[in-house]
């Protein structure tokens, strides 16, 4: 079962509650490509968390509140139409958070749209940081290797179709699994 320690306020025990995830799934033969990269920058996760552009970030979610979400999910799901990524270069989330990633060069305003819907009604939250679609490729590995992240990728490139998004659910052996699909009807 995945969890995330909650706090029943009620009696005071702590709860465990299952983490969620959304997220748009980068397609192969870039998403191989990018977890390998991942790994030879030595990130710890890099076999956990399969690449992706995060849509609501992990989140404690009940299960008597899943049926819900899903609901929610088909309904955001429905109101959009398949749209283009780029994906190209590399930046830093540094000294904020020892993070190299790939920014999107196209497709910015419809991920900013669609984490907005989803991030609604019985999955509403709010961020910690100001939401920025993006893809992960190092992540709390020494400088060295931050940089070494954002040299290597500095002119690296993908172009592809987002068609939907899934559910994600941590695992309680730290890996993100999808859970269901989520897709978008065609034009």
């Amino acid at each position: 079962m995945s969890t995330s320690e909650a706090v029943s306020r009620g009696l005071g025990t702590a709860v465990s509650l299952p983490t969620i995830g959304i997220s748009i799934a980068v397609p192969e033969p870039h998403a191989g490509d990018l977890a390998s990269w991942r790994k030879a920058f030595g990130d710890p996760l890099a076999d956990r968390v399969p690449p992706h552009i995060t849509l609501l970030p992990p989140s404690a979610l009940p299960r008597s509140r899943f049926r819900a979400a899903r609901r929610h999910l088909r309904e955001t799901a429905a109101r959009v139409r398949p749209f283009e990524v780029h994906l190209r270069g590399t930046a830093t989330f540094r000294p904020v958070s020892p993070v190299v990633f790939v920014p999107l060069s196209r497709g910015i305003s419809e991920c900013e749209l669609l984490q907005a819907a989803i991030r609604s009604g019985p999955l509403q939250r709010d961020l910690t940081f100001p939401y920025h679609p993006h893809v992960t490729v190092a992540h709390d590995v020494d400088e060295a290797d931050l940089d070494r992240a954002e040299l290597t990728l500095r002119d690296w490139e993908a172009t592809f179709t987002v068609r939907g998004f899934s559910l994600y659910e941590h695992g309680a052996d730290g890996v993100w699994r999808p859970q269901e699909d989520f897709a978008f009807p065609e034009a």
